[in-house]
């Protein structure tokens, strides 16, 4: 196959350059703030990287501090500049050995991610293909479960986001719980209305239980409002805790965690008996690269993969995946990339289909539209 400007496929096609942008805006919820069980915030931030090879520019991307873009200028981009754009683990490789001193997991793990994302992207928009088709692909769709339901949402709110995605042929949603367990009975019995008893309900407590308490959740949450789905009913570093709700809990009800997997220590530590299905986030587990092993280790331990957030990135990583459940259609990601790039995706027949006819991701970015929020970088025009 031929590459960019007739060199062939064999041929290396070196990075040429690395930018980095980031741009935070602020959130939709009520007084401007979100909350789920564990955590309260006024505003999200993308860091984007774009990655020059060839005549073409990929993007990348995760979502974290802005301290994350200068991380990337510093450590990661003159790792990158004069690597095979063609080669994309190569570069993967070579950035986790430059940061082996500065901390791996964390923040270092999402830089590599954004940069690994980008330099995928261009690899793809190289061969004139999208990115989907580049990877080892087993689908090319990906299921997704409505995400939002935050805690300080006013019933009415709550009930109209989640019950909207079903009416739109999402099948599944979730919503947040635990900040305020006692409230959390009517606004389960909220969404279990709006949604219909066909809709698929799961429950995310981010940590916020105790094992106990989550123990007796999980009872409550199965027999009374049918939830399928306890993502994060203790905190995930609590291995042993998820592994008792796993074992312990309804035997319907299924027990989730891995979001803040970044190395693959992480999420070995989950497979051993914790979670009945892994979620891996690709925005901080070394992004598509970081995927790909991810989906190869929960292939091992015969564990469903399912993708958090970031859905227009997850949406074609996420297809190289073997035991793919579904993919998170997140609030908050979903309005940052409808602002920021032309060519996201949105559900049809409950899943999201990536572009067959767009190079790589099939993402432009609407540099006029995502100015105002900028809080890093030159400014493109």
């Amino acid at each position: 196959m031929a590459g960019a400007d007739g060199a062939a496929g064999g041929d290396a096609v070196p990075v040429t350059g690395v930018r980095v942008h980031a741009f935070t805006v602020p959130t939709d919820g009520p007084d401007g703030v979100e909350e789920d069980g564990t955590l309260r915030w006024d505003s999200t931030t993308m860091v984007l990287v774009e990655a020059d090879a060839g005549g073409r520019t990929g993007i990348g991307y995760t979502y974290g501090d802005v301290s994350l873009a200068p991380f990337i200028e510093s450590k990661l981009a003159p790792v990158v500049r004069g690597s095979d754009a063609l080669a994309p683990a190569a570069a993967w490789h070579a950035m986790f050995a430059a940061i082996r001193n500065v901390g791996r997991p964390g923040p270092g793990a999402m830089a590599v991610s954004a940069v690994d994302a980008a330099l995928w992207d261009v690899k793809a928009r190289l061969l004139g293909l999208p990115l989907y088709r580049v990877l080892p692909a087993f689908h090319d769709e990906v299921p997704v479960y409505g995400s939002g339901g935050f805690t300080n949402y006013p019933l009415d709110r709550l009930a109209r986001q989640l019950g909207d995605w079903v009416e739109r042929g999402v099948p599944r949603v979730k919503l947040k719980i635990s900040r305020e367990p006692g409230r959390d009975p009517e606004r389960l019995a909220a969404v279990r209305e709006a949604i219909g008893p066909e809709g698929e309900l799961f429950a995310d407590a981010n940590g916020a239980l105790t094992r106990k308490d989550a123990l007796y959740w999980a009872h409550r949450l199965a027999g009374e409002w049918d939830v399928r789905w306890f993502e994060e009913p203790v905190s995930s570093d609590d291995t042993a805790g998820l592994r008792l709700l796993r074992d312990r809990g309804p035997g319907r009800l299924e027990i989730a965690a891995g979001e803040y997997g970044y190395v693959l220590g992480d999420f070995t530590g989950l497979l051993d008996g914790a979670v009945d299905c892994l979620q891996a986030d690709v925005t901080r587990c070394g992004g598509v690269t970081g995927v790909l092993q991810v989906a190869g280790l929960a292939a091992a331990y015969r564990v469903d993969l399912s993708a958090h957030c970031a859905p227009a990135l997850s949406a074609h990583a996420f297809c190289a995946v073997e035991r793919l459940r579904h993919l998170e259609y997140f609030h908050d990601h979903v309005r940052v990339e409808d602002i920021v790039f032309d060519g996201t995706l949105s559900p049809a027949g409950g899943s999201l289909r990536p572009a067959p006819d767009r190079p790589g991701l099939g993402l432009e970015v609407r540099w006029a539209d995502a100015e105002r929020y900028r809080v890093h970088g030159a400014r493109r025009r």
